[in-house]
């Protein structure tokens, strides 16, 4: 009898040759204005030639507005097709799929860009956190937003890739939308669930009148949304429930997706995604300098983090909010195995999965039929070898110190946490790893 591991995962429209799935994950790889680079091809191939079966890009934007923070590639316009065709091809050589992100920040965003300093969104609320701004969708703003969905997803089909998935968990623009703790709308879209699921569900209608049944289309969902579990959100409602979820997606597959990606939390970052085993507020203390001007409440926060008292505070507030360190692992498994009962597509789970006999218990009980990796594949880019030849975890696992996340905003994107290497200059050749080859000699 074969390893679970490594069966093909036969959706309707595309087949994976394992059951690992690099989750949506990147850096600042790319140029201000959205174009893509070879640094970025870079990256993607690294995973492939490490042996996952598909790979999720990174949040890729729809619409300029809906950008997080510049230096992420877009698919906005149809100039951006070659670039993506060519990162395709660069992961087929490794018999790996490629699905792109179709992804929109609303009024979630990290750095806000030049063009569009406020977001947009089911609501005309702030976020809690940062204290970003936004506007309130017009009914005019909601089809435009709907239409470059469905415009992106033309793309991705055009510049040959395997398939897109909706990025509608963790806070950005469709949980907005989704969320009853977020959306305060009194039209058609807001109020009861189905209302809320009306944007989403438009989205996923207008991407199949754009490029047919034939096409690989996935959502990734917050299963449960834990909203009241920020610091800053314990004033607002928890949100939606995975019973609810559940519901969400028995309507998504009806409209036509193919595979449903489950996840957690109302916002991202979040103390259960991705959860940690502790919080470096000093490191946060510098690397948050990025976002002091962004929102209306990052100079507090940033003040926060310098001080040593409100910074252990704020670090033991959002650990005391996430989960025990040894739980980490498969931690959203009970959410998938809900969704998985409810519908009659593939599930894909993420949740700090990095041990062989736990994917594997996990797709054979039928919690799920595939999991995403973001953390442990990037501590471990060759760990889909590492289960091939035998082993259950990799001799230097991931320690989900989220120093990579921390870095993020202001440094390549990489494992910084120096303990999982001989010494500082090995970790830092490996960061930087990614920039080789070089776009030109």
């Amino acid at each position: 009898m074969g390893d679970v591991l490594f069966e093909p995962l036969q959706f309707r429209n595309l087949t994976v040759k394992n059951r690992i799935v690099r989750s949506n994950i990147s850096g600042r790889f790319d140029n201000y204005d959205g174009t893509g680079t070879q640094t970025r091809i870079n990256w993607e191939t690294k995973f492939a030639r490490g042996g996952v079966g598909a790979i999720i890009s990174s949040f890729v934007p729809v619409h300029p507005r809906g950008r997080i923070i510049p230096n992420y590639a877009t698919i906005h316009a149809d100039d951006r097709i070659p670039f993506w065709r060519a990162l395709g091809q660069a992961v087929h050589e490794h018999d790996c799929r490629f699905i792109l992100q179709l992804s929109h920040g609303g009024r979630q965003r990290d750095v806000p860009d030049l063009q569009f300093p406020r977001g947009q969104s089911s609501t005309s609320k702030k976020d809690p956190l940062h204290g970003f701004e936004c506007d309130r969708m017009t009914i005019g703003d909601i089809r435009e937003v709907v239409s470059a969905f469905a415009e992106g997803a033309r793309r991705a089909r055009d510049a040959g890739l395997d398939g897109v998935e909706l990025h509608g968990a963790n806070g950005y623009l469709i949980t907005q939308f989704l969320s009853s703790a977020i959306n305060d709308r009194q039209d058609e879209y807001g109020g009861p669930l189905e209302n809320r699921a009306r944007f989403v569900l438009e989205i996923v209608r207008a991407i199949r009148t754009r490029v047919g049944r034939d096409f690989h289309l996935q959502m990734k969902i917050s299963a449960t949304e834990f909203n009241n579990a920020l610091l800053f959100t314990k004033f607002e409602g928890p949100g939606n429930t995975v019973s609810e979820s559940a519901q969400v997606c028995r309507w998504l597959v009806e409209a036509g997706v193919d595979a449903i990606h489950v996840s957690t939390g109302s916002s991202f970052p979040h103390p259960r995604n991705p959860a940690g085993s502790d919080l470096d507020v000093d490191l946060l203390s510098h690397t948050y300098e990025q976002l002091a001007s962004s929102g209306t409440n990052t100079f507090r926060n940033l003040l926060l983090f310098h001080n040593d008292v409100t910074g252990d505070i704020f670090r033991k507030a959002w650990l005391d909010a996430g989960v025990d360190p040894a739980a980490i692992e498969g931690l959203t498994l009970p959410d998938a195995a809900v969704i998985k009962e409810a519908v009659d597509v593939p599930v894909i789970c993420t949740g700090g999965f990095q041990t062989a006999s736990v994917i594997r218990r996990a797709i054979q009980a039928g919690q799920c039929d595939a999991v995403s990796i973001a953390r442990p594949l990037v501590a471990n880019n060759d760990l889909v070898h590492q289960f091939a030849a035998g082993r259950d975890r990799a001799e230097r696992p991931c320690t989900y110190c989220n120093k990579c996340l921390v870095h993020v905003v202001e440094h390549p994107l990489g494992c910084y946490e120096e303990s999982r290497f001989p010494s500082r200059e090995a970790m830092l050749e490996e960061v930087l790893s990614v920039y080789r080859p070089q776009p030109f000699a």
